[in-house]
């Protein structure tokens, strides 16, 4: 079972999702159809197979919006459904269920998209070694429930923000003056638990970066034999991580060359939504 994160962490994301939704006189479609009294049960439905992530957020924003709603969750985050899995049921006051309805399909939906198209990666890259991790690019707002989503289909997180390790770039290189420059701008001031990853472009830069003792060396937009020249090259000296054009077609490509780490940003930014609906 995959830990979620923290309900004190994703209250304040859900909540601010409802009241974005609410507006400013609430959800006046169903008050003004549905009595007070009336009381429904509703299923969370899969439409098409995929890789679930989000009922926890769905849980969330139906105790948020009805809290004498009662929900069933029927399938664990990280399982892989067909289509027609029943999800979750929700039962209670009907107006509750139809207030919170698109804000819990909405988690449930992308989330379980980003778990499904990291599952897909790491399947096509089982056997070699080599792990899929997500990136920065997130949505803004999101980030701590999408990189949850990519533990639910098997992947790993990279750095959670700017704050955790360090990633060198190439604008971070021109404006240090160069490899060694911002290496050792770094080592002076950096404390002993954060990790230090830079990224190059050329084999050249590899070669300079493997005199340094760097931890990780992020092999970025380079070609199959690139890497495959890079990975010799590095004799374990540094963690490899490739990044760039990554696609399911090509990431066992990739992972034969023998690098430890496959990063992708599409896994958060591009991830078609899972079909969920809810049926009462």
């Amino acid at each position: 079972m995959i830990r979620p994160p923290h309900r004190l962490i994703v209250e304040p994301i859900v909540r601010h999702a409802l009241e974005e939704d609410l507006g400013r006189a609430g959800d006046i479609t169903s008050d003004l159809i549905v009595p007070p009294e009336r009381r429904a049960e509703a299923r969370l439905v899969t439409r098409k197979p995929g890789t679930v992530a989000g009922l926890n957020a769905a849980e969330i924003a139906f105790a948020l919006a009805e809290p004498a709603l009662r929900i069933d969750v029927k399938v664990a985050d990280g399982a892989t459904v067909e289509a027609g899995t029943v999800l979750a049921v929700v039962e209670g006051p009907a107006r509750g269920v139809l207030t919170a309805e698109r804000v819990a399909l909405n988690f449930v939906g992308h989330l379980s998209g980003v778990a499904t198209a990291t599952r897909a990666l790491v399947d096509a890259v089982a056997g070699t070694g080599a792990r899929i991790v997500c990136t920065r690019k997130t949505t803004p707002g999101l980030r701590v429930m999408e990189k949850y989503a990519v533990r639910c289909g098997g992947g790993f997180n990279h750095r959670l923000g700017l704050d955790d390790a360090v990633l060198i770039k190439d604008n971070h290189l021109v404006a240090a003056g160069g490899i060694a420059s911002a290496i050792a701008r770094v080592r002076d001031g950096l404390g002993h638990m954060a990790k230090i990853e830079l990224e190059v472009d050329t084999l050249a830069q590899l070669d300079e970066a493997l005199t340094l003792k760097i931890d990780t060396i992020l092999l970025d937009n380079m070609s199959i034999d690139d890497l495959k020249r890079a990975v010799a090259m590095s004799k374990g000296r540094a963690t490899l991580e490739a990044s760039g054009n990554v696609t399911l077609a090509g990431v066992r490509a990739i992972a034969e060359t023998g690098v430890d780490y496959i990063s992708s940003g599409a896994l958060t930014h591009s991830a078609p939504s899972l079909d969920v609906a809810l049926d009462f």
